[in-house]
């Protein structure tokens, strides 16, 4: 393999010309090739031709791609990629169901290459210095994650609705947060705004290692939130994923001497603490992630794997709503 390596971009809408730009400022990676049978309409590709499919993308002689076609043409795009030897980073949700996300992933294990799904949150300063607070045990025994994910709707989105588009999310970064998968989840979902799709979820869940989830997405509301929290038995951490901000919540080590606070409250309020971070684009770091996957110099992206452990648990989400039932994992 070349040591800088080729890539070509496939979708070069809403969300693959950021991919674009990100990989053009990347060291030790080259963007040789665009494709999106739409043209360009963001103007991204600048001396490029915008080519017209997966397939001239190939013989554009790449050893990479980004697949930012919608969700549905995942699978037979990523399996030409996978056919011609080419590592791949396919944007969430990886694919359009659960027999499509499986048969993607076999098809790169065959062929021994990389495969990751774009999870960018996780690459999001505030949840990977959280993750490591967590794993170092700031907050001893976790108790509870809380999501919240809210916003207006986005008018790129027509082929799912909010649970694959957004709520994906949150099930993989509570997952990967906590260090445990969904157990079980009971879910609701609502559609308020004429669309074929869900608009509004609200899930609760346990996870395998019995910490208690919330995962409240919607997009129909009028601001923008983005919000985790980690509550455990030394207090709970805050990310606000928007801003890249990290938040400390101690428990109080001074006695409350008001009985009725004390009896009310369980823990006592200590110190507040906002972390300074260095704060890096996570979609830069998701293709730092990629490239060094590739190279075999680490292996911190998100697997294809991890990417359809997250699909099992949408379509359960999906499921439990549907029927009214707790669907167990």
């Amino acid at each position: 393999m070349a040591a800088t390596l080729r890539y070509g971009v496939i979708g070069i809408g809403s969300m693959g010309r950021h991919h674009v730009r990100n990989i053009r400022e990347t060291p030790g990676i080259d963007l040789v090739a665009v494709a999106d049978p739409g043209g360009d309409r963001f103007d991204v590709a600048g001396d490029l031709e915008v080519l017209s499919d997966v397939e001239t993308l190939i013989d554009a002689g790449i050893d990479a791609a980004v697949v930012a076609v919608p969700t549905v043409y995942h699978e037979r795009t990523a399996l030409a990629l996978a056919e011609a030897g080419v590592h791949c980073l396919v944007e969430k949700p990886l694919a359009g169901d659960v027999e499509s996300g499986q048969r993607i992933v076999d098809a790169f294990d065959r062929a021994g290459l990389i495969g990751a799904v774009g999870y960018v949150e996780r690459c999001n300063p505030a949840l990977l210095d959280m993750r490591r607070r967590i794993a170092d045990g700031q907050l001893g025994q976790v108790y509870q994650i809380v999501t919240r994910r809210q916003s207006p709707f986005p008018a790129r989105i027509s082929d799912v609705g909010v649970v694959k588009d957004l709520a994906t999310h949150d099930v993989d970064l509570t997952a990967w947060v906590a260090g445990s998968s969904y157990a079980r989840v009971s879910a609701e979902t609502a559609y308020r705004s004429g669309r074929d799709n869900e608009d509004m979820v609200s899930v609760t869940a346990t996870l395998a290692d019995g910490q208690l989830v919330s995962n409240l997405v919607n997009w129909l509301t009028p601001f923008k939130e983005r919000t985790t929290i980690v509550t455990g038995e030394k207090g709970a951490l805050v990310a606000d994923t928007l801003m890249g901000d990290l938040t400390f919540y101690r428990n109080g080590s001074i006695p409350v001497e008001w009985s009725t606070v004390a009896n009310f409250r369980g823990v006592s309020e200590g110190e507040v603490t906002r972390y300074e971070l260095a704060k890096r684009e996570p979609l830069r770091v998701e293709h730092e992630q990629f490239r060094d996957a590739i190279l075999g110099t680490r292996s911190e992206h998100v697997s294809m794997r991890e990417g359809l452990e997250a699909l099992r648990v949408v379509e359960a989400i999906l499921s439990s709503a549907s029927t009214g039932t707790t669907v167990n994992l």
